[in-house]
């Protein structure tokens, strides 16, 4: 009897360790991908200026949205059939190292000493938040022993929103990304590879907030040196130099454009930080109970959206600083 348990132990760690060993795989694999979708991205924005070089730069812009767009689709088109995916915080990150490469090797020969200190500091700062948003607990509450996971999944919301004595779970949704339930659930960020949650949402704010400053200052320093080189670098050559014109206009576009959806991709956790309700809570307010507010009038019941949450602008930026639940 000892000796059959003993090899059902020395098979599940075989079957253990292969499984890690076909993880890491996965994993190298995914990197290496996201590797090559930020050389072709960039390399496809980088036709932009070199085809279309007598559009001006405002006329660029959607077109290198556009092909950028593309180059995306394309890309998880080709991955469905290798059947393997991109990382997507690896994206970001080899996009990071992109830009701060280009800056360094091209654009910083024409950028003063003080605005080249503040956008190496910048880099730096953002390649920290990643590593500490990727390896933070968003607020994960273990499961009760007490209840399955298939009905703590989908019955956990009602359970705590119609118990007023238990107010340090009132906020806990459950993320279908990651199969867990998170406190202050606010969304699952695929670009930062976690949940947002209530220990992680002020963090997520500041990384937002650093990332639109980075690449602002990106772009101006960019500006700089497009403007300098447009007067000794002629627009169609091959020459190297103008190759490097090529690639500092595209990256600038490539940072505008991230600009423009990150602005309004923080107005409105913003705007969710002043009237204290998540993105999840927004979207799916119908599935919990405390959103709904029954109404009767002559054509019958009707539900409608009522925030509880809500303390006025004041009390909400508190609790968002200093979370009480």
């Amino acid at each position: 009897m000892a000796g059959k348990w003993r090899w059902i132990h020395n098979r599940n760690r075989r079957f253990n360790f292969n499984c890690d060993r076909s993880s890491g795989q996965m994993l190298s694999l995914s990197t290496l991908l996201s590797a090559l979708l930020v050389l072709v991205s960039q390399l496809a924005l980088a036709s932009v200026p070199r085809f279309f070089s007598s559009l001006s730069l405002v006329a660029m812009l959607p077109l290198a949205g556009f092909v950028f767009f593309a180059t995306i689709v394309c890309a998880r088109w080709l991955r469905k059939l290798a059947g393997v995916s991109a990382s997507p915080p690896a994206f970001v990150l080899f996009n990071i190292l992109f830009l701060w490469v280009v800056y360094i090797l091209v654009i910083r020969q024409a950028i003063s000493s003080l605005l080249d200190a503040f956008l190496n500091a910048e880099c730096a700062l953002l390649l920290f938040g990643l590593y500490r948003i990727f390896s933070s607990d968003p607020g994960i509450v273990p499961y009760e022993s007490s209840f399955s996971v298939e009905t703590q999944c989908k019955d956990l919301p009602k359970s705590i929103s119609s118990n007023e004595n238990i107010p340090v779970f009132s906020r806990v949704r459950n993320c279908s990304k990651c199969k867990a339930n998170i406190r202050g659930f606010d969304h699952h960020c695929p670009a930062f590879g976690n949940c947002i949650g209530q220990k992680n949402h002020r963090l997520f704010i500041i990384l937002l907030t650093g990332f639109v400053i980075a690449e602002s200052t990106y772009t101006m320093c960019s500006t700089k040196f497009i403007t300098r080189s447009l007067n000794t670098v002629k627009i169609g050559a091959e020459n190297q130099n103008a190759l490097s014109l090529y690639v500092v206009i595209s990256t600038m576009l490539f940072s505008v454009l991230q600009v423009l959806w990150q602005v309004v991709f923080l107005m409105w956790h913003v705007y969710c930080i002043l009237f204290n309700i998540k993105t999840e809570e927004w979207i799916n307010w119908n599935k919990y109970p405390e959103f709904q507010l029954k109404e009767e009038s002559q054509l019958g019941n009707r539900i409608s959206f009522t925030n509880p949450y809500d303390k006025g602008f004041i009390g909400n930026i508190k609790e968002f600083l200093r979370p009480t639940f």
